[in-house]
């Protein structure tokens, strides 16, 4: 497959080299009504986003879904046969071959109508992301339907059916990438993207997530640094409930920096799960939109400093569907088409009202922010750890330094870095 034989663009071309990539198929992927990943919230994105101006003139392109050539670079022909039988089943009830098998059908992973056709559209959603950059018509592509990064060869996980992220990855290696550097800031552990890459050293994945003696899928120990020549390139920062902006930037900039410029990457991938919010119902982290945000311009940030520009972000989990989604990704669309939006903007009247008839009785947010405080101090080595004189403050400061020296001291040395001097 060549690197510029992409899904058909829905708009022509621009010039620019920033794309969001969208499809109103998106809206398909709804497991029941009950289910708390809920394609509204990419819906009252995107209208947000619409509100704000910010889709105003932006290159769109509205991707093809993934063919089964595609799927096959990540998950086997059984599995995918077994996506779609279970997704043609008129009643919607699993059959009897497959009740025990590839995770469907279970109350995370519910079978529901044309479950492969809506799953694959958003794989191709970030594939068509991937193609958009390697063809260099785009330095940054955004999908915010992507990020199912649970998603195993042949298991459906965490509300996950097919690892798109993974998919666009190995794509890309087949289409002249040898380092490519994923960074994946949801509350749980990116572990089917790992898992696909645990031995391959052309691939580094990043995960600050929950520590996962608290939160499913119970993995991305720090201890968890890849296998055989890819030792190193998993790196893990768990992080301790109640973990708030400005001590998750700490561990932020004290990790992923120094590992992406000792990695070198030619691309960017970032997963941007929205569930680390502090009022998210599925996760116990305590970020504010805007220490969101924060993350979304950071990681821009490296891929401009260290991947000349290439970024590729996808969206993942996020439960607070009204308050707490829209805003975030909104923000994160902005930061790929070079058009932030401060904080303090008001929300636009058009979107409270969209936003009100789907939730009357949610309270609507009426600002971009929150008044995180996403000023953090920055880590400057073992033995470090400052005193701020506020009991709670202090305990908080040396449990994330600990968890920062942690997974510095495991995988920096395979870095060929020191994992005490906080210049690395």
């Amino acid at each position: 497959m060549a690197a510029s034989s992409g899904p058909g663009r829905g708009t022509a071309t621009t010039g620019s080299d920033r794309v969001v990539v969208w499809s109103p198929d998106y809206l398909s992927y709804r497991w029941s009504p009950q289910h708390p990943m809920n394609p509204t919230r990419l819906d009252l994105t995107m209208a947000l986003a619409d509100g704000l101006g910010l889709i105003e003139g932006a290159e769109m392109v509205r991707p093809d879904a993934a063919s089964d050539a595609d799927l096959l670079r990540i998950h086997t022909p059984a599995y995918i046969d077994a996506v779609k039988l279970a997704g043609d089943a008129s009643d919607g009830a699993l059959p009897p071959e497959l009740e025990t098998r590839h995770g469907l059908g279970t109350d995370d992973n519910p079978i529901f109508p044309r479950m492969h056709e809506a799953s694959a559209v958003l794989a191709g959603g970030s594939l068509a992301a991937a193609k958009e950059i390697a063809s260099g018509r785009a330095r940054r592509a955004v999908s915010i339907g992507g990020g199912m990064h649970h998603a195993m060869a042949d298991w459906a996980s965490g509300f996950c059916v097919y690892n798109d992220a993974a998919i666009a990855i190995s794509w890309l290696l087949d289409n002249g990438f040898d380092r490519i550097a994923y960074v994946d800031i949801d509350a749980h552990h990116g572990d089917g993207v790992q898992h696909a890459f645990l031995g391959d050293p052309r691939v580094m994945t990043i995960s600050i997530h929950q520590h996962p003696a608290t939160l499913w899928p119970n993995t991305g120990w720090s201890s968890e640094v890849g296998s055989g020549a890819a030792e190193g390139t998993a790196v893990n920062l768990p992080v301790l409930p109640g973990t708030s902006d400005a001590l998750w930037l700490r561990g932020f900039h004290a990790v992923v920096p120094a590992a992406i410029a000792g990695f070198r990457p030619q691309i960017v991938i970032s997963q941007c799960g929205a569930d680390n919010h502090r009022e998210d119902p599925l996760a116990d982290l305590a970020l504010t939109v805007d220490g969101q945000r924060a993350a979304y311009l950071a990681m821009r940030d490296l891929a401009d400093r260290y991947a000349e520009g290439r970024w590729l972000a996808v969206g993942g989990g996020g439960y607070g569907l009204v308050r707490v989604v829209p805003r975030s990704w909104t923000h994160l669309i902005a930061a790929a088409l070079d058009r932030e939006v401060d904080p303090a903007t008001a929300i636009p009247d058009g979107w409270r009202e969209k936003a009100h008839a789907i939730a009357p009785s949610v309270d609507l947010p009426t600002t971009m922010g929150e008044g995180g405080d996403t000023k953090y101090l920055p880590w400057d080595g073992p033995g470090g750890t400052p005193e701020t004189g506020v009991a709670s403050m202090d305990r908080a400061l040396t449990r994330i330094d600990a968890a920062i020296i942690a997974t510095r001291r495991a995988t920096f040395p395979l870095l060929g870095l020191d994992p005490e001097d906080p210049r690395d």
